[in-house]
């Protein structure tokens, strides 16, 4: 259960007890910001992209990403960011090879000097240097290859849209639920709604009350090819008809969001992109 923390409103003085968010992990373990009890929240003036995210560290498998800074709305009208504990890495910390999960430099230290070993891994063999032999038990008697068999997704955990920016915040965490990384914001800014980057790939969320326009959809294109990075395109009030023909012809995903926050794909760009991912 996520904890709460006491939070008073330094305009109004009213008290709040507040519990931060739940997102889900790619490992599928719900990831929770560390609330720092000891700072003091601060009201939202003006926003930035930097202090509207936050690292955060996966207890389950260690990963780090990026997840929307907690906040709070009180009945004054004021924004409140609420205080995260900032992530800390060990000292000497060394990364598991092919994963971004940190070894624990003391656990290594105690693996080995204790000189203990398992049945299935005698001290001073190979498989007791770099793990478990083929064939037996803890490895894979056959190894796919890539993309030959896709590692299921764990199901993705809207999040419900009431503003603007939680119809951006869910763009992005179904970005990186299709499998993007890095995403941030976009460096030039669209005609219309909001841009997000990623590794090899636009998007373009809109979070208004019309129909995204041809228009719409060729300037995203366009600007990907300039980039030579592939797009997608987030409405939250869905496209005008030649919008989506265009965009089935450029081969441009389309989703729209609705108000659970689940994107729904409307075109066959968008399922392929589901499908096969990046």
């Amino acid at each position: 259960m996520p904890e709460s923390v006491p939070v008073r409103c330094p305009d109004c003085r009213r008290e709040h007890l507040y519990a931060a968010p739940s997102y889900p992990c790619v490992c599928g373990a719900p990831v929770v910001p560390p609330l720092d009890r000891l700072a003091n929240p601060a009201p939202v003036t003006h926003r930035t992209w930097d202090e509207d995210w936050v690292t955060v560290r996966c207890g389950t498998c260690g990963r780090e990403d990026q997840w929307p800074q907690p906040e709070l709305g009180c009945e004054c009208g004021t924004v409140l960011r609420i205080p995260v504990r900032v992530v800390r890495r060990p000292l000497h910390a060394e990364r598991v090879p092919g994963t971004t999960i940190e070894a624990d430099p003391e656990s290594e230290t105690d693996r080995h000097t204790s000189g203990t070993s398992t049945p299935d891994t005698p001290p001073g063999t190979e498989a007791s240097r770099n793990g478990p032999a083929p064939g037996t038990r803890g490895f894979p008697d056959h190894i796919p290859l890539p993309r030959t068999a896709p590692t299921p997704r764990a199901p993705f955990q809207p999040v419900t849209i009431r503003t603007a920016r939680d119809a951006v915040t869910a763009a992005a965490l179904y970005l990186r639920w299709l499998g993007y990384r890095d995403i941030r914001r976009a460096d030039q800014r669209p005609p219309s709604g909001i841009g997000l980057a990623a590794r090899g790939v636009l998007a373009q969320v809109d979070p208004t009350v019309r129909p995204a326009s041809l228009r719409d959809i060729e300037c995203l294109w366009l600007t990907a090819m300039t980039e030579s990075a592939g797009c997608v395109y987030f409405s939250l009030a869905g496209y005008a008809d030649e919008a989506r023909i265009r965009a089935d012809t450029l081969g441009v995903p389309l989703f729209v969001l609705d108000l659970t926050g689940t994107p729904q794909p409307v075109n066959s760009p968008a399922d392929e992109l589901i499908a096969a991912g990046p």
